[in-house]
């Protein structure tokens, strides 16, 4: 988790502020995407999309909303993201200064 804030750090620091964050929530499995069709069938309900300039922000806005959803589904990616140390990202990214993890939610609907 260290290397991938190590990398996205890079590429931030690199492209500066002309990068904007769009995370979707839909359709997630307990599986990474690159498992392709192999991945197990998507049980979390679609959340929604994210977008953010803040790229520590929109990933902690993106966990939260799944660690908060009213759905028994979730346990199943919640076992999965803490058996995989996956919050360490985070702590990472918030080691390295890439943002802030204190964001506010704007709907636009």
């Amino acid at each position: 988790m260290e290397l991938m804030a190590d990398s996205g750090k890079a590429i931030c620091d690199h492209f500066g502020k002309k990068i904007t964050f769009l995370n979707v929530l839909r359709k997630m499995s307990v599986d990474c995407d690159c498992s392709g069709t192999s991945a197990a069938p998507p049980v979390i309900p679609d959340i929604g999309m994210l977008a953010s300039t803040d790229i520590l922000a929109i990933d902690q806005a993106s966990i939260d909303l799944v660690y908060n959803l009213d759905d028994e589904r979730k346990k199943d990616l919640i076992e999965r993201i803490e058996s995989r140390e996956g919050l360490r990202q985070l702590s990472a990214m918030d080691e390295l200064k890439m943002g802030n993890k204190k964001y506010e939610l704007i709907s636009i609907d």
